[in-house]
């Protein structure tokens, strides 16, 4: 999806939509997409956009002429995230200071890491949203390296391929394929009012047990028709 239609079209819903309104619409319309374990390294930020994907293997495995992550950055457009699948490894550094500082001025949204940060301190000061499993002091030099970018990759179970949807905020990640996208953000919106509706009938007195009726809340993502 060309990043113009996806900030006309996509971007502005996306951002009222929470990573559990999505995850429940993945979950409606038949696809996995939640991936489980990785947060926010601090805050509560909320960021969407079209995955730049990174692929981490051990150092010596391939022959790189540049440092992990350098090529993607170069190569994204503002408003997109970087993804990294590092196998989720929690022992060793893909993404740092540097990078974000890069990142941050090419306008590029957040990361997305199945592994671990360091330099968070710094990554904060520069508002640069970073979403891991962990944090670590020690470099990817001599220990990690860049196997490939721009192609498909898996954080958690989940596949994403480039230009795939991401979707972060405190409670997680979710993944939407972009042929999906219309479809999931649809659904997420019906779900979103609906549980608005039923706020709204609890702070208007309704018991829970006759909200849960009105709703038939156990059983809303097989009620609901896109």
């Amino acid at each position: 999806m060309d990043r113009h239609v996806f900030d006309r079209d996509c971007r502005p819903k996306l951002e009222k939509l929470s990573t559990t309104n999505l995850s429940d619409a993945l979950d409606q319309v038949g696809l996995r997409g939640a991936v489980i374990g990785i947060r926010p390294l601090f805050g509560m930020p909320r960021v969407c956009g079209r995955a730049v994907t990174i692929k981490i293997t051990a150092a010596g495995m391939t022959k790189s002429k540049h440092h992990l992550g350098v090529e993607a950055i170069a190569s994204a457009e503002e408003g997109d995230l970087i993804v990294i699948d590092n196998h989720g490894d929690v022992q060793n550094n893909c993404w740092g200071e540097i990078l974000s500082c890069a990142a941050k001025q090419k306008g590029i949204s957040g990361v997305v890491i199945d592994g671990a940060a360091r330099d968070v301190d710094e990554c904060q000061k520069m508002d640069f949203p970073v979403f891991a499993r962990g944090v670590v002091p020690i470099t990817a030099r001599g220990r990690i390296m860049q196997e490939d970018f721009n192609c498909m990759i898996r954080i958690g179970d989940v596949q994403v391929r480039p230009g795939d949807i991401l979707v972060c905020d405190i409670n997680g990640v979710v993944v939407i394929p972009v042929e999906k996208v219309y479809e999931v953000i649809s659904a997420a919106e019906t779900i979103m009012a609906k549980e608005e509706s039923m706020k709204n009938d609890i702070l208007a007195g309704l018991d829970i047990l006759e909200v849960d009726r009105k709703y038939n809340y156990e059983q809303m993502l097989k009620k609901i028709a896109l």
